[in-house]
């Protein structure tokens, strides 16, 4: 059993009292998509272990900030650490509880049987989204860390006006499913999310010189009537035991 492991223990152990059914509680946790199927593979091992029950929300990081500052009760929230620290200044999250949990590379996916295109070099993936019909991506407005990047890099690449043309622009949710769907012909996304689509291969990531790593971390909702549950899942996230589920989900410890 590893250090990380035993920290998860002491945090159930810490909330022991709750593990009577009257006391179990329901934590809320409200996630960015790309970290949505980590949450989904180690809720049932915090359900079991724990007697708590997990509530998960996902949406665009963008998209749970504005949620969160209009006023939604959460009690778990994982984001990007910039995010965080903006709810922490908006007396939101407690500073104190931030942990960084995973990190992700965006990848490009097609649908299962279709001709997988050249991404092996930037001039590759540029022509390649200059011949494909339909390009799906998050739709930047959304708030999307993957969206918000792509439009960037297509305006260094000189090519944002013809996949603005030919865009499918997704306003949060999994972009790989318009590829499996036939609405088009290439998805660009978080690896992990492209992951989660049946039917949806997984051509390969960016380039390295063009990738963008996205880093996610955890923090409790300040105003969380559940710090102990709260602390306790959190805990569960940066443990051992979530190592194996980001490998196979397709993301990377931070």
């Amino acid at each position: 059993m590893n250090v990380t492991k035993n920290a998860w223990i002491a945090a159930l152990a810490i909330t022991a009292s709750c593990l009577h059914p009257a006391h179990a509680e329901e934590v809320k946790v409200l996630t960015a998509g790309a970290f949505k199927p980590v949450v989904a593979l180690l809720a049932p091992e915090f359900e079991k272990e724990s007697g708590h029950t997990l509530r998960v929300e996902n949406d665009t990081a963008g998209a749970l900030v504005r949620r969160i500052k209009d006023g939604e009760a959460f009690d778990v929230a994982v984001l990007t650490p910039e995010a965080l620290i903006q709810l922490t200044q908006a007396g939101k999250i407690t500073a104190d509880s931030i942990v960084k949990l995973a990190r992700v590379s965006i990848g490009v996916a097609i649908r299962l049987g279709q001709p997988a295109p050249d991404i092996s070099t930037v001039d590759a993936f540029r022509k390649s989204l200059l011949d494909a019909p339909k390009v799906a991506y998050i739709d930047p407005a959304a708030g999307g860390s993957s969206g918000i990047y792509l439009a960037k890099l297509f305006d260094r690449l000189g090519i944002a006006a013809q996949v603005r043309d030919k865009a499918v622009l997704v306003p949060g949710g999994l972009v790989a499913q318009r590829v499996v769907s036939g609405e088009a012909d290439i998805g660009i996304h978080q690896i992990s999310e492209i992951l989660a689509v049946p039917g949806a291969v997984l051509v390969g990531p960016l380039p390295a010189d063009i990738q963008n790593e996205t880093v996610y971390a955890g923090g409790i909702g300040a105003a969380s009537g559940k710090q102990s549950a709260a602390k306790a899942f959190l805990t569960l996230l940066g443990s051992g035991s979530a190592k194996s589920a980001l490998k196979s989900k397709g993301m990377d410890a931070p």
